[in-house]
């Protein structure tokens, strides 16, 4: 089973700005199963409500570590994130997510 570095791939897709997911087009035979997604998330503290294939990508909604909905658009055969739309509870932000250390320095 590979190894899925979500939180430095999370960090980079937030400081990289908004990412409109395209339509994935990983052929079938190189697809992760969803288990091995599922599994990556939650090893991060991520909730996993709903995860399905649309337009050839894994999209996911859930609960962050935090208690904040997500949604997530993921290619199926690397497991990277395309999409990420965060609804913060109160008090929350993207702060929660960048390690402060590495914008300052």
């Amino acid at each position: 089973m590979k190894k899925v570095l979500f939180p430095i791939a999370l960090a980079a897709s937030l400081l990289t700005g908004p990412v409109m997911a395209d339509d994935c087009y990983d052929p079938i035979n190189t697809w992760q199963p969803q288990e091995n997604l599922i599994q990556a998330l939650e090893s991060n503290g991520w909730r996993v409500d709903r995860i399905k294939v649309d337009d050839g990508c894994y999209e996911v909604k859930g609960v962050d570590s935090l208690g904040n909905r997500f949604e997530a658009v993921f290619s199926p055969a690397s497991l990277n994130i395309k999409e990420l739309d965060i609804k913060f509870n109160q008090g929350g932000g993207a702060k929660d997510y960048l390690d402060r250390r590495s914008i300052t320095e």
